[in-house]
């Protein structure tokens, strides 16, 4: 595992800034929904809801990715 050091403005927590770049790798198919959460530092079921409030896709582009998803809960 890789550890990456940014300073931030004050506005931003590191907690946001965990879900914004574990929801793009998980929509970018480099990271698991389960990898993505634990980037996250989330539960599966709290990255899930916090996905659409940070305007991500949970679903992929086809219905096989979402199968595989089904299946992988």
């Amino acid at each position: 595992m890789k550890t990456v050091s940014i300073d931030l403005p004050e506005n931003i927590s590191e907690t946001e800034i965990k879900i914004i770049l574990a929801g793009e790798l998980y929509e970018r198919e480099k990271l698991t929904l389960g990898q993505a959460a634990e980037l996250a530092g989330l539960t599966k079921r709290t990255f899930i809801e916090m996905m659409g409030k940070y305007g991500f896709s949970l679903f992929g582009d086809s219905v096989d990715d979402l199968m595989a998803d089904v299946n992988n809960a």
